[in-house]
């Protein structure tokens, strides 16, 4: 079975009959998701995951198909993290993608999120340049992209606009410390942060500042393992690490690195869990051979017949009217002529 199809056939495997007898839901024919019977994550979730010491699990998402992957995975939350503006959009880096960009497909995400709670970063720009613009942008993204958390990428400095979204717009913020992509210029490029004991002192006193402003959960990125143990044991919010190992609260992951979907590099601290992106390449190579073949879509297989009656009846009025000699129909495999239809006189 070619991976096209095998794919296919576990999918239509899960989706829902719509109405009756063997109608079948497809993308031109939407129906609601099944249910998956996992109660809805909510930060109270997160916190008694944290309390009990068991593992919190982010992956990140895009669009509706990613979303609905991660959420019957059974992951506890998803980012629409702004590396969307290069994974999933092909910029050269994540400070070009705009607000309406970020709610365009933090609305994607959240309809295909049941369970798992739904975290949107702020991207570059959306919070940078004071306490207003922050608030305003972070009650954009809960209204119009239907998130029930912002991520800030940002240090001591931006406490006071967190404790302005948090404690005065009432919307839980996610912190993000360590290698900041919006701004990893300033930083030297994408590079480890905290090698050194003053850059590691740095990082602690951020991750403090970040907790009192009122981050209920802070992404440790792109640090030594001992670093991310001694913030993840000072602080009382949970850590998800990515490139910060074992240590943390939780681990977070881009989704099209972990599958194999990015073709430009793989960050040294991911694992791939897949290699999707060749087999993607394949299926299609498969298919635009099979239409130059003329195997797909195949009489009888991949197309729609009309009642006997009416199939003679439509033959009738097509010869008459145009003078069409139509194929053999349903079943018989036979290639349609593509001469040019002849005028009527």
């Amino acid at each position: 079975m070619t991976f096209c199809a095998a794919v296919g056939h576990k999918l239509l495997q899960r989706i829902p009959t719509v109405g009756r007898g063997s109608a079948r839901a497809y993308s031109a024919r939407p129906t609601t998701l099944p249910d998956e019977g996992r109660a809805k994550v909510t930060i109270r979730t997160i916190k008694k995951l944290y309390t009990d010491q068991q593992p919190i699990t982010m992956m990140t998402a895009y669009d509706y198909p990613t979303s609905v992957a991660c959420d019957r995975a059974g992951v506890d939350m998803v980012l629409v993290g702004d590396s969307l503006a290069m994974v999933a959009l092909g910029h050269n880096d994540t400070s070009q993608i705009t607000m309406d960009d970020m709610i365009h497909h933090s609305k994607a995400v959240a309809r295909g999120s049941r369970s798992s709670f739904l975290v949107t970063d702020l991207p570059f720009g959306a919070y940078q340049s004071d306490e207003t613009t922050a608030v305003n942008n972070a009650i954009r993204m809960i209204k119009e992209g239907r998130a029930e958390a912002i991520k800030l990428e940002a240090g001591r400095r931006a406490a006071p606009k967190i404790d302005a979204i948090v404690n005065g717009a009432g919307i839980p913020v996610v912190g993000h410390i360590g290698l900041t992509p919006q701004t990893a210029v300033a930083l030297g490029g994408f590079r480890v942060q905290g090698k050194s004991v003053s850059s590691a002192q740095a990082l602690v006193a951020d991750a403090l500042a970040l907790q009192e402003a009122g981050c209920f959960a802070i992404v440790l990125e792109a640090m030594p393992s001992l670093v991310a143990e001694a913030v993840t044991r000072l602080l009382r919010v949970p850590t998800i690490g990515i490139g910060a190992g074992p240590a943390t609260s939780g681990q977070v992951l881009v989704l099209s690195d972990m599958v194999g979907m990015f073709d430009r590099f793989t960050p040294k601290f991911c694992r791939s869990f897949a290699d999707l992106g060749p087999r993607m390449v394949t299926a299609v190579g498969e298919y635009n051979e099979a239409v130059r073949a003329g195997t797909f879509p195949a009489e009888g297989t991949h197309t729609y017949a009309m009642p006997a009656a009416a199939e003679e009846r439509w033959r009738t009025y097509v010869q008459k009217e145009f003078g069409l000699e139509l194929g053999a129909g349903s079943g018989s495999g036979t290639r349609v002529s593509t001469d040019p239809v002849p005028q009527s006189i």
